[in-house]
């Protein structure tokens, strides 16, 4: 699946505990047998590692969102590939709404708060998560995060999560929505080659639009190729350096802030 659940990381050669054996004692994972298992049993058991996670995810999400719901915050989870623009529309999305809502960040990557200093530099309130090796964020990470951020009630809370566009997918952090963002220079077909992510996301941001003169990008293809995946996904077309093209995303997240206080 992934580092989480320790298939990427090497043993231990020390006497300090590797992450997997921290989540081990935390809870967070099943602890492992000593014999080594053969094939056939060393797969069943990484499925089991695999529903264990995500059934604790799953736990903490649920908390998440009963919190968000009670508190009346409208928490979006941005997934994208690296460098589709997440942060820079987020910026962007800030400027539009600060006067009209109390935005908040959390930034998810593997190391640097180099985003995490873009979105405080707009005056919004930013909290940096460091995965280390890990390619997502989780439901507990989000948790604690909310516990360290002074969110007001019916505010708008932004999770940039780790750019992938595969283990995200599987992981609810309690959210009200999925917002996958897809630039124009990624190619057209992402949909169909990452389906799980564009059948999580309730709504696909095409990024970059002012590029698109430059690229092999036919947007009615990508969007064909979506619906595909997802029948009910909503598309929206931005360039998230153009201020003048961000209203219908940012009336989509007004009209969603207001229906969740309906």
């Amino acid at each position: 699946m992934c580092g989480v659940c320790g298939c990427s990381e090497p043993k231990s050669t020390s006497g300090a505990f590797t992450p997997v054996q921290k989540r081990q004692k935390a809870g967070l994972l099943p602890q492992h047998h000593a014999h080594h298992p053969q094939p056939s049993e060393h797969h069943a058991r990484m499925i089991q590692v695999e529903q264990d996670i995500l059934s604790k995810n799953n736990q903490y999400a649920a908390k998440n969102r009963a919190y968000f719901q009670q508190q009346g915050i409208l928490a979006l989870n941005f997934v994208s590939s690296p460098g589709a623009g997440k942060t820079t529309l987020l910026v962007a999305t800030i400027e539009a709404l600060k006067n009209q809502l109390t935005i908040a960040v959390i930034e998810g990557d593997q190391q640097t708060e180099r985003d995490a200093d873009r979105i405080r530099a707009t005056g919004a309130q930013a909290l940096q998560i460091n995965t280390g090796k890990a390619c997502h964020l989780d439901a507990l990470e989000i948790t604690k995060a909310v516990e360290t951020l002074q969110l007001g009630v019916g505010s708008l809370l932004a999770i940039e999560n780790v750019g992938n566009l595969v283990c995200p997918a599987s992981f609810d952090l309690g959210e009200a929505c999925k917002v996958v963002v897809l630039s124009v220079t990624e190619g057209d077909d992402k949909p169909i080659k990452y389906p799980d992510m564009f059948h999580a996301a309730q709504l696909m941001i095409i990024n970059k639009m002012d590029l698109l003169p430059y690229v092999n990008f036919e947007v009615d293809r990508c969007i064909e190729f979506a619906k595909r995946v997802n029948p009910t996904i909503e598309v929206l077309q931005v360039s998230a350096t153009q201020a003048d093209s961000l209203s219908p995303w940012t009336n989509w997240i007004l009209n969603k802030n207001n229906l969740k206080n309906v």
